[in-house]
């Protein structure tokens, strides 16, 4: 994975780098509004929710091999709020930052996606993993980093988590995002989120549609159906819920995957197959099995 190459503690440092990883977010070529565009080529890393794990972070980056073809890609969710505190505070945004180190040094294969833990930090709204409030715990990481700064910083933060695109769809006919809308959220939510690009309304708590779909879960096989018919895919890639060995199976159209805990895994896909979840939960890489 290599150091770091911008100063982390440089305030004006780290919003040139988040400025200019958010305009790749914004441009790169795959972006169709809110949403990544995959085509039938290559490969891609998926992975499950991170929580500032650094180690695995860096297994992820080695298996991911991007310096080895342009079409290698990889994506990343819920990356911030992790268990590891220094005097109660979490410094996570340390994880956006090497995250936006990689977006700029590979624009077209590195594919943050937003997350329910982003979105609360967007939104101010608060979240917890059991240890307090996160998003109080991440501003006071910042507060403390950046001192008189750290305003400024925060905004860039939020600027760059604001670019991100809220799913990968592909050519072979995947949906991966952090999770989709629950079967009762559905009279609110606007399905056309991933065909427009995201709205303010859409961050809402409770009520917009990035904030249904992001937090969803429960989801019946029937109402997995339904939505690939809505989003014109074949099968999903998730986040979000607990699954202790790393991966489980939803139905027959869905893999959660977590890589964050010791039992964590990514998935190797290649784009140019057809997808088939109960395949897929065999071909999981387990990240404790990977080299440091």
């Amino acid at each position: 994975m290599g150091p770091p190459t911008t100063d982390f503690q440089n305030a004006d440092a780290v919003v040139n780098l988040l400025e200019e990883a958010a305009t790749h977010c914004r441009n790169e070529k795959y972006r169709d509004h809110s949403v990544v565009r995959l085509p039938a080529r290559g490969r891609l890393i998926a992975t499950g929710d991170l929580h500032d794990n650094p180690v695995h972070f860096g297994k992820i980056l080695e298996y991911a091999r991007l310096d080895r073809s342009e079409h290698n890609h990889v994506y990343f969710h819920e990356l911030i709020h992790g268990e590891n505190l220094i005097n109660g505070m979490d410094f996570s945004h340390r994880m956006l930052l090497r995250i936006a180190e990689l977006k700029c040094r590979y624009p077209d294969q590195v594919h943050p996606i937003l997350a329910n833990h982003e979105l609360s930090q967007l939104s101010g709204a608060g979240v917890t993993k059991g240890a307090g409030d996160s998003v109080e715990m991440f501003n006071q990481a910042v507060d403390w980093t950046f001192g008189d700064d750290a305003e400024h910083v925060s905004t860039s933060l939020n600027n760059f988590m604001r670019s991100w695109p809220i799913a990968i769809m592909t050519e072979s006919g995947i949906m991966a995002s952090h999770s989709l809308p629950a079967e009762r959220s559905m009279p609110l939510f606007d399905p056309s989120i991933v065909n427009r690009d995201l709205a303010e309304d859409d961050l809402n708590p409770r009520t917009g549609s990035a904030y249904l779909m992001l937090w969803g879960r429960g989801h019946s096989d029937e109402h997995l159906k339904n939505l690939a018919s809505i989003f014109g895919v074949t099968a999903f890639l998730l986040g979000h819920e607990h699954a202790h060995t790393g991966s489980k199976l939803v139905g027959k159209r869905a893999l959660v995957l977590n890589s964050d805990h010791e039992r964590g895994v990514i998935l190797p896909i290649n784009l140019t197959e057809e997808p088939d979840p109960e395949a897929w939960i065999w071909s999981a890489v387990p990240l404790g099995a990977l080299p440091d």
